[in-house]
């Protein structure tokens, strides 16, 4: 059955209010997760409750990181940074891909795009800030502005198609705005934000910075921008907006989420970026070190090419949303992602998803994502695990 992961009890022992804080705003996650150790060992569970690898790891993955290992001088293992070789992969990988010309020296590597989040948060925000973002959203945004002690503002998407509601955004910000948050491709929705909603986005922050004197920040975390499919393209909003940070992950195309590796790069019109620079660094170190491991910065440059099969994931997809919508579920098919978001049958999406896993099959409830009454499935899981979930599905609408 593997390892459990101890109860999490805030009140038996002493610990921070920010602690506390965060505790709270992940209570439906962290009820949520002896479920999902309970069942996800058992061989026969359909597992698509997150982005984990359900199968072998991408050809040439393990060999790149057999190659790092072998040392060269004696500070192979040493300390590091972020690497030379490592920004200038990223670099030119970015240059080419969006159209602006990017500088190593404004690339930050960093323990997958959490590290990169936790770093851009350490050195834009300070406490008593606010921070707007979308809901639904990644569980973790929440929690993550709490730790960094500023205040959590949550905007919600438009119902009828998932994309920003740029009012709604707009409204929100305020002269303690300091940066905005948002996910394109979007976890949970798969939305991705078209070039109208991100222009829209860049003239509601460029008018906002005007009128309080200082500029806000937007960070745009797209983990899942090589993750699109053929029905839809990506765009960053850095092309739009000249104080932009992006969060990116390899974890996700890879599905290696526990090899910690991907980046922070601010868009090279920013005026102030050698300023940011040092901010960025020195939140690196003093946050505990967020640098990723030497070997994976040595295997960037094979690694960067790699991916895992986009075509078999909209295949899975395209299984899926026709099966689901066949059976009555409510959901839209994902521009990118490898997720599915779905009306639960049942409003309490937390006993819907109670009573798929008792049948073998384990999703995510949409309350740990700040949309009751939805729930979330990755498209990660094999086509066996499809084919046995589909009359589970059938069966609980």
């Amino acid at each position: 059955m593997g390892v459990s992961r101890p109860a999490v009890n805030v009140d038996s022992f002493m610990v921070t209010n920010r602690i506390r804080q965060v505790t709270a705003a992940n209570e439906t996650l962290l009820s949520f997760l002896p479920t999902w150790e309970q069942f996800r060992h058992e061989p026969d569970t359909a597992n698509f409750a997150f982005g984990n690898p359900q199968e072998m790891v991408v050809d040439g993955f393990t060999s790149a990181l057999a190659r790092a290992t072998e040392p060269h001088d004696k500070d192979h293992y040493a300390y590091k940074f972020s690497e030379v070789e490592s920004r200038v992969t990223v670099a030119g990988h970015l240059t080419e891909w969006r159209g602006q010309e990017f500088d190593p020296e404004d690339i930050a590597m960093t323990p997958g795009a959490f590290g990169a989040i936790a770093v851009a948060l350490a050195a834009l925000v300070d406490v008593g800030d606010e921070v707007v973002y979308s809901d639904p959203s990644w569980f973790f945004y929440r929690s993550m502005i709490l730790a960094a002690g500023a205040t959590p503002v949550r905007v919600q998407v438009r119902a009828d198609d998932y994309d920003l509601d740029l009012d709604r955004l707009a409204g929100a910000i305020t002269d303690s705005t300091r940066l905005v948050i948002i996910n394109t491709p979007h976890n949970p929705t798969g939305r991705i934000y078209p070039p109208s909603t991100l222009e829209g986005l860049s003239a509601i922050l460029t008018a906002a910075s005007d009128r309080f004197g200082a500029p806000i920040y937007l960070l745009s975390d797209e983990p899942y921008s090589k993750l699109v499919f053929s029905d839809a393209s990506f765009t960053s909003p850095a092309r739009w907006y000249s104080h932009t940070l992006i969060s990116y992950s390899y974890g996700k195309v890879l599905l290696t989420p526990g090899q910690r590796i991907g980046w922070l790069a601010w868009t090279p019109s920013m005026a102030e970026r050698e300023s940011l620079r040092s901010a960025v660094f020195m939140a690196q170190v003093a946050g505990g070190w967020q640098f990723p491991s030497a070997i994976m910065q040595y295997s960037l440059a094979e690694l960067d090419r790699l991916s895992i099969d986009v075509v078999e994931l909209e295949r899975k997809r395209d299984l899926f949303v026709s099966e689901l919508r066949a059976s009555g579920y409510d959901l839209q098919p994902p521009e990118g992602t490898f997720y599915l978001w779905v009306r639960s049958p049942d409003p309490d999406d937390v006993a819907f998803v109670e009573r798929l896993a008792k049948e073998g099959v384990l999703v995510l409830p949409g309350t740990t994502c700040g949309s009751p009454g939805r729930f979330r499935i990755s498209l990660t899981g094999t086509t066996e695990m499809i084919d046995k979930s589909l009359p589970v599905f059938r069966a609980a609408i």
